[in-house]
């Protein structure tokens, strides 16, 4: 018969008892375990008591293991969060031999650093074989706002600027735990106080910068909030198993569906992540969308779960901020001194070089306008993306025949409100969005726009100031532009509808999206 403490010294031996810093840890970790169930060891236990311990905490009343408890013992002892498989594998064994055999695979699990690392993550830098022995801390009934890329880009895109004036808020007015990723995906640390001021600022920090706080932090029971988009494999599938056997819950931001509606428009790997990120989403409990339009794209993916027997996240739209800031005269000097503009109608395009923004096709209606004698200058302002050398391309033979075009990749905030401002009407024909950021921002610095007809650009210009478009076809917008510019009367009926859109404040979307998804985090 097998005396009491073989099993746990059994156990223990796995640690390789010549290495002190390796007992240490396990005696420590351990310890957090317990104390995260409510039961804290008293002073001077050994490593055996703490595993015997661990190993009546595990054992169930009913015969059924708690999945909850054993993904908690092995995001403790590992530093690192298990993958789902991972805590389905040690459920399994735990109801064949004993807590015992649970023990055994978290333990192994700590020990070879390449488990539940995926070797094709987004992030493939190498792992190394010793990570070291970090603390680690549970946290109980805590707000958790995941702001990974946020932290480390100073991309100011949608889904950034959308995550950062939320964050601004959510920082200013409650008290969450910003968070961000080590161990390549693996494992969740809090944000310093730099940390966060820099993410919030667009300042960020270096792609593969290390954490500057290394305890490994372990939501339990916890609520957790997701603003910009997780498509990391590791991240990934640690989030899938925290949220389906942590106890802690999540809601997230939905920017849009496009990779899925509209797949041709994007690189054919972006379809890819985005379907395995949404496997994250499907075990989220709510949804905030950034608009109606992109509501009915989750609504329509929501159903398709219904064949796995899977109901998913509640989802409601949170329209987005539409937010004018006043350019300063110093602004607009700098936009007409960088761009040369003439004293002919301005004609902006804001947006990145992609082929769901549909620039080819607002560099096709121009030409056919040019080539009947009107005037006008075209500005794109925006970063290159998948294909942009086509637009590039074609704006350099453009402008090697004449042609008033420009193009810049960026400007800073108070100029692009400069140029929204100075120019005559905005152009944003795209063919698919979440939002359309550019038609908001235009009608709230009185611009109109020419937009596509349908989903959220149309949504967002009902109120008036915009013509619509098929944005499908080029002679559909060439015949609207061409209306523009030869009506006075419709510029100025539709320069004083956008005047009068109505607005709606960052303050507004982030109290409204924090009440939705984060107020209620006992649920």
């Amino acid at each position: 018969m097998r005396r009491r403490g073989d099993a746990a010294a059994a156990l223990v031996s796995r640690v390789d008892s010549g290495r002190r810093t390796r007992r240490e840890a396990l005696r420590g970790r351990l310890a957090v375990f317990a104390a995260a169930l409510g039961e804290a060891p008293s002073p001077g236990r050994t490593t055996i008591d703490l595993v015997e311990q661990a190993i009546r905490v595990l054992r169930p009343i009913d015969g059924r293991p708690d999945p909850s408890k054993i993904w908690l013992l092995h995001a403790v002892l590992a530093a690192r969060f298990p993958a789902p498989d991972m805590i389905v594998q040690a459920t399994r064994r735990a109801r064949l031999d004993g807590p015992e055999a649970a023990i055994a695979l978290a333990l192994d699990h700590a020990l070879d650093r390449s488990l539940n690392i995926a070797p094709d993550a987004v992030l493939s830098q190498e792992i190394p074989d010793d990570m070291g022995w970090p603390q680690v801390e549970v946290v109980t009934g805590e707000i958790i706002v995941d702001l990974h890329h946020t932290a480390r880009t100073r991309l100011a895109t949608g889904i950034q600027r959308v995550a950062r004036e939320s964050a601004r808020r959510w920082s200013r007015d409650h008290d969450p735990v910003f968070v961000q990723w080590g161990g390549r995906g693996t494992s969740m640390h809090r944000l310093t106080t730099a940390e966060v001021a820099a993410a919030l600022s667009g300042e960020g920090m270096s792609d593969d910068a290390d954490p500057a706080d290394p305890t490994v932090l372990i939501p339990w029971n916890c609520r957790y909030l997701l603003p910009e988009v997780a498509v990391e494999r590791n991240r990934v599938r640690a989030l899938t198993a925290m949220l389906r056997f942590s106890g802690t819950t999540g809601g997230s931001i939905g920017f849009d569906c496009v990779p899925m509606t509209s797949n041709e428009t994007v690189n054919i790997e972006v379809g890819g992540f985005f379907a395995y990120g949404m496997s994250v989403t499907r075990h989220l409990d709510r949804v905030a969308t950034i608009s109606e339009g992109a509501g009915v794209e989750y609504a329509g993916w929501r159903t398709i779960l219904s064949g796995t027997g899977v109901e998913g996240p509640e989802i409601r739209a949170v329209p987005l901020a539409v937010e004018a800031r006043k350019a300063t005269p110093e602004a607009r000097a700098q936009v007409a001194e960088e761009l040369g503009l003439p004293s002919i109608p301005m004609v902006l395009v804001v947006g990145s070089h992609e082929p769901r923004k549909n620039h080819l096709a607002v560099l096709h209606a121009a030409e056919l306008l040019w080539r009947k004698g009107y005037r006008f200058h075209v500005v794109f302002v925006g970063g290159q993306s998948w294909r942009s050398d086509e637009v590039r391309g074609r704006v350099a033979e453009l402008r090697a025949g004449g042609r008033l075009v420009d193009s810049v990749t960026a400007l800073p905030d108070d100029q692009l409100w400069a140029a929204y401002e100075m120019a005559d009407v905005v152009l944003f024909p795209s063919l698919n969005e979440g939002f359309g950021l550019p038609v908001a921002e235009a009608l709230a610095t009185g611009t109109p726009v020419i937009t596509s007809r349908f989903g959220p650009m149309a949504e967002i210009a009902a109120h008036g100031g915009a013509l619509f478009v098929d944005p499908r076809d080029d002679h559909d917008l060439a015949e609207a532009l061409a209306r523009f510019l030869d009506d006075p009367d419709l510029r100025a009926r539709l320069r004083a509808e956008a005047e009068r859109s109505p607005t709606r404040t960052w303050d507004d979307y982030a109290a409204e999206v924090w009440a939705y998804l984060a107020a209620d985090a006992a649920r």
